[in-house]
């Protein structure tokens, strides 16, 4: 079966991402190459470089899409409250738990602060007032969310959201 342009470069990121997540469950980041990426994947340099900067963007590429589709489907589901939405975030981290907490495990959490800040951090549009009180939110968020992950998500999501609408956000 021939594959399209984009079918093939979806399969080659799939097959990086793959890779990178079995050889990152094996051993820490820095002691993994590209080309033992690119030979696990079963791909080419080129296309490894075609797709990503280098082995940290595989990482953040993924962590981005997971975002992306957790605010996808909680747009579509939750009615506006902090509650639902922090509920959803959280069972989003559950369901995602393996991924997370290996990422803690390789030192390497901080790419979901970055993803964060970028789809809901501070931007420069907005006016001073409102960037801190977002800076503030969502580095407050973060803090809830990392200490849970190193604490190896003892709680359930409700439990956590059951805790931070009770101390922290309505």
């Amino acid at each position: 079966m021939r594959m399209n342009n984009t079918d093939r470069n979806s399969y080659v990121k799939t097959q990086i991402t793959n890779a990178m997540l079995r050889l990152l469950s094996e051993r820490e980041f820095e002691e993994i190459s590209v080309s033992e990426i690119t030979e696990r994947a079963q791909v080419s340099r080129n296309s490894f470089y075609r797709n990503y900067s280098d082995k940290e963007d595989i990482l953040l590429q993924y962590v981005r899409r997971l975002l992306g589709d957790w605010r996808k489907d909680n747009d579509a589901a939750v009615t506006g409250s902090n509650a639902e939405m922090f509920g959803s975030l959280f069972q989003h981290l559950s369901d995602n738990r393996e991924f997370y907490m290996l990422l803690r495990k390789r030192n390497l959490f901080h790419l979901f602060l970055d993803v964060l800040l970028e789809q809901s951090g501070p931007k420069p549009e907005m006016d001073n007032t409102w960037a801190y009180i977002t800076a503030f939110l969502t580095h407050g968020t973060f803090g809830w969310i990392e200490e849970w992950v190193n604490r190896g998500m003892q709680e359930s999501g409700e439990e956590m959201t059951e805790m931070l609408t009770k101390y922290g956000m309505k």
